[in-house]
């Protein structure tokens, strides 16, 4: 069973719940996180909760359910070094049509967003962000079992101790309940890759 003893919250929400079986992080309004790139601006306030850990190599797995419904309402996966250096995957409303299923990446202050549009009626998905050594790989499913791959990238400063977990934020005027189950950390499921051969050192 995952050990939710072991996470502990960068940034409070407005209330939680967290016991073995299920954590619910309910949002503040005007939370977010995003860097400097194309919007200028540097948010750093968004309710993180997540564990430590030195492990070069590992899956952490969690299915998220979300009642989300004002533009940019999320939640997801995360690895928060610090306000400069961290990663998050997750489904950020947008409109009573479509919603964006997405990663951020932000290495030394600077964010990109890649995405994809999705039902604005899903309100459950599930993630797998494995680790090997510095660099990471995101995943989702719709039921646990088939993942896809959303973003393999990498964190300049993320070779050390890492810290990741979960997340949930309302940038706009709103708030939201988000819950967290099956949490489960084990080891990688992101197997080394077996094509071309890496370059001599």
């Amino acid at each position: 069973m995952f050990d939710v003893t072991r996470l502990e919250w960068t940034r409070q929400p407005a209330a939680c719940s967290i016991t073995p079986e299920r954590i619910e992080i309910v949002t503040k309004p005007h939370t977010d996180l995003w860097q400097r790139t194309y919007y200028h601006f540097r948010n750093d306030n968004a309710p993180v909760l997540q564990m430590k850990t030195a492990e070069k190599f590992f899956s952490f797995t969690v299915k998220t359910e979300f009642e989300s419904k004002h533009r940019f309402d999320q939640c997801g996966v995360v690895v928060y070094l610090d306000s400069e250096n961290w990663l998050k995957g997750s489904i950020e409303y947008e409109n009573e049509r479509f919603q964006h299923l997405g990663s951020v990446v932000t290495n030394h202050g600077y964010s990109d967003w890649a995405t994809t549009a999705i039902d604005a009626g899903i309100k459950a998905m599930w993630y797998r962000l494995s680790r090997r050594e510095d660099d990471f790989c995101i995943e989702c499913s719709a039921d646990g079992v088939h993942f896809s791959q959303m973003r393999v990238c990498h964190l300049w400063e993320g070779g050390g101790e890492v810290r990741f977990g979960v997340y949930a934020c309302s940038p706009e005027d709103s708030s939201f309940r988000a819950a967290f189950t099956h949490l489960e950390l084990g080891e990688c499921r992101w197997r080394a890759h077996d094509g071309q051969q890496p370059d001599a050192s």
